[in-house]
């Protein structure tokens, strides 16, 4: 579908992109990341094995099967949440070991941090033992939102986990993603990370097909990294905060990858390489709102970045 946004024009030379390097990021890995992020490194880049992760990973997970303590760095705090038990989920899901009695557990704590409509709210609730610095005050009983229930719905369908929770929460996504008529980037990239996994693919083909059509018409996706100062970002989101179709496909066989031309995603890329930074690691777009969650969250930012490079075919260096 990305030819109806696309120019037939030869795209203006750039200049060459350096290759990220490999060394750098790992150095910037070692010095300031967490155990569970030096463990991911290891696994993803250097070899290492799955276990080293799950014994990381456990050291935030709680007796009720969620999992807290910072795990999700903006959230602070030794509760089970959604937020924190949605990144142990992507962790598992990176390491192939998203699934057995572990995964069981977690989707119990899913069910009970639901709202009656199965869905997960994406902010804590006052009153949830979950720390943070929010925008504003925590509501009593916060709303589901696909934002926070797309990315672990398809995360279990694509490993194949069935559960009673996973019904109602996947009617929920499906109502909520073929529904959108005005978004933000999180929620559209939330709702690619469920219809890249749904069961059912000719719904998720179609579902895809009209989002990415939303996208370009609501320009969601910068297409043209060079004219970053005349694009625009969503509201509330922070100055830099704008999102790129890498963001959205995140791997050559999204269902997002379709959404851009092979110069717009050659472009994206181009612009993640080169934002790697002198100390090797990769920035957050995101406000910070603390100085210790953006610490923390550095290290996730920039094995993100490196494996979607790889994905794509890009040298790391």
């Amino acid at each position: 579908m990305a030819e109806s946004g696309a120019s037939a024009l030869t795209p203006t030379p750039r200049a060459p992109v350096s290759h990220p390097s490999l060394a750098r990021a790992e150095q910037f890995v070692w010095r300031t990341a967490r155990v569970l992020e030096q463990r991911l490194f290891a696994y993803h880049f250097r070899g290492g094995d799955a276990a080293p992760v799950e014994t990381a990973l456990d050291a935030y997970r709680n007796e009720d099967g969620g999992y807290g303590h910072a795990l999700e760095p903006d959230l602070r705090g030794p509760a089970s949440g959604p937020a924190h038990t949605a990144r142990a989920l992507r962790v598992l899901d990176a390491v192939g070991r998203c699934g057995g009695q572990r995964v069981e557990r977690m989707c119990r704590f899913l069910t009970s941090a639901s709202t009656p409509d199965g869905a997960l709210p994406a902010v804590p609730s006052a009153g949830s033992g979950e720390a943070g610095a929010p925008a504003g005050p925590a509501p009593d009983a916060p709303a589901g939102e696909l934002l926070a229930t797309g990315p672990v719905v398809g995360l279990l369908h694509r490993n194949e986990v069935w559960h009673a929770w996973l019904f109602r929460a996947t009617d929920f996504c499906w109502r909520a993603a073929e529904s959108l008529e005005r978004s933000h980037p999180y929620e559209v990239e939330a709702a690619v990370a469920f219809l890249d996994s749904a069961p059912d693919r000719p719904r998720a083909e179609a579902a895809a097909d009209r989002l990415g059509r939303m996208v370009r018409e609501q320009r969601l996706a910068v297409l043209d990294p060079d004219d970053l100062g005349t694009h625009p970002v969503s509201p509330g989101y922070a100055p830099r905060e704008h999102h790129f179709p890498h963001d959205y496909a995140r791997h050559p066989h999204s269902l997002a990858r379709a959404w851009f031309t092979d110069a717009e995603m050659s472009r994206s890329l181009d612009f993640l390489a080169a934002g790697q930074e002198d100390d090797g690691g990769w920035p957050l777009r995101r406000p910070r709102r603390a100085l210790a969650p953006a610490l923390e969250a550095r290290p996730a930012v920039t094995l993100e970045a490196l494996r979607t490079l790889r994905a794509y075919g890009r040298p790391l260096g």
